[in-house]
């Protein structure tokens, strides 16, 4: 066989090769919707994308109570980054069902009509950080990346990333992007007594262990910390009258808030989600029970 005849069987053999793993390979990337307010990053056949929410979970500041402190940092915090102004990374921790992801929702909603976009990204794409902030690092908006009950398990070395994107890497942070965390934890990871005892003194001074320092380093890469508390009684009562006049229920009378009590006591915890789901379940008919 002459070269330029072996040029063409192997021009043929890849040509067919490619055509057998056409149908193998990803899909190719839609473009992203940039009219909407609110996307999810999503990944498919090992490839990452923008994906349009077309009808994100809408929660008004006032529909949250007692956490007006909360509230006024965030918000102060968000305005100034919606009006091109430095603002911080937020780590918002404490109690389960005490409103930190909804005071997100909340702040993100206030300002939406103000080209502030949320991106809400899974713990398990963590790594696709950079990815995002290169697709929208030169859009004219502003966008919250959003990570909702933030934690990692000892041996997990996903914050990585996460500390790269809060501190930023070779490259610098982009200035239309800030990062909303929520976590039960105050550190993000598990912290044990143990790690303690490799704690040193020398000379007056104490030394933590590198356990230790390697866990506080990703909370402290948070510009502002919010933390949430546990409701008392009184406040959790607040919270079930306000979530029971949203759902349009006027009346409050000492049957409900028998039952609302016995609806917390159930479920060991008073909290602003424990409010809602009593008044969801009253709203909707559990008084006639």
């Amino acid at each position: 066989m002459i070269p330029n005849e072996r040029l063409l069987a192997f021009l043929d053999r890849v040509e067919a090769l490619l055509d057998r793993a056409d149908p193998l390979l990803p899909a190719a990337v839609n473009d992203t919707d940039w009219s909407a307010q609110a996307f999810r990053w999503r990944v498919r056949n090992g490839r990452g994308q923008l994906e349009a929410v077309r009808h994100p979970h809408a929660i008004a500041l006032d529909q949250l109570v007692n956490v007006s402190l909360q509230r006024e940092r965030l918000v102060a915090n968000t305005r100034q980054f919606v009006e091109g102004r430095l603002a911080n990374n937020v780590l918002l921790t404490g109690a389960r069902g005490c409103g930190k992801s909804s005071l997100v929702k909340a702040v993100w909603n206030e300002f939406r009509d103000r080209e502030l976009r949320l991106i809400e990204v899974e713990k398990t794409h963590l790594h696709d950080l950079a990815d995002i902030v290169e697709q929208v690092g030169a859009r004219p908006e502003r966008f919250i990346v959003f990570c909702d009950d933030l934690s990692f398990e000892e041996g997990d070395h996903g914050y990585q990333a996460l500390k790269t994107a809060l501190d930023g890497s070779i490259a610098a942070t982009s200035a239309n992007v800030l990062i909303y965390a929520t976590s039960n934890r105050r550190h993000l990871v598990p912290e044990y007594f143990s790690e303690n005892a490799q704690t040193r003194h020398e000379g007056g001074e104490i030394h933590f262990a590198e356990a230790i320092e390697e866990k506080v380093a990703l909370s402290e890469r948070f510009g502002l910390w919010l933390s949430f508390y546990g409701f008392s009684q009184d406040e959790y009562l607040a919270a079930v009258r306000n979530w029971l006049g949203e759902f349009g229920v006027a009346e409050w009378d000492a049957e409900a808030e028998r039952a609302a009590l016995q609806w917390a006591q159930g479920r060991g915890a008073r909290s602003g989600r424990i409010a809602w789901q009593f008044a969801r379940d009253w709203a909707g008919g559990g008084n006639a029970r």
